[in-house]
């Protein structure tokens, strides 16, 4: 089982930037899907953003869209999830996930992924 290490969660005001960053194992290379979802207190898990690490395709929920930016540092081996202009409704739980890409799954399928990390939590006040 993989594991993921998310860091970087905390609390902000409204308007404000946090990056987040997850270190993956060493073995999870172009053919896996790296992503990013966040879950708030009763709601579904959802799909924030996700990467190909060896291309630049990219995915993003429509309402982070132009306010987050996710990346990846192949020498790091880690994903990062830079989040501006933050929204009270961005406050959640942030979960790294990765996939094999073969699994034809959707990126924002959370039953697709078989690998996750703990959560970092994200706070943003109004």
């Amino acid at each position: 089982q993989a594991q993921l290490v998310e860091s970087g969660g905390g609390s902000v005001q409204a308007g404000g930037s946090l990056t987040l960053s997850c270190v993956v194992p060493d073995y999870i290379t172009g053919a896996y899907c790296l992503a990013w979802f966040r879950q708030a207190p009763g709601k579904a898990r959802e799909g924030v953003a996700a990467i190909y690490p060896d291309s630049t395709a990219t995915w993003y929920a429509s309402s982070v869209e132009r306010r987050f930016t996710i990346s990846h540092d192949r020498a790091k081996n880690t994903v990062f999830l830079q989040m501006n202009k933050l929204k009270s409704e961005d406050t959640a739980t942030y979960y790294c996930a990765a996939k094999k890409k073969a699994n034809g799954r959707a990126w924002a399928d959370v039953g697709g992924f078989d690998a996750w990390g703990q959560g970092t939590q994200v706070t943003v006040s109004p």
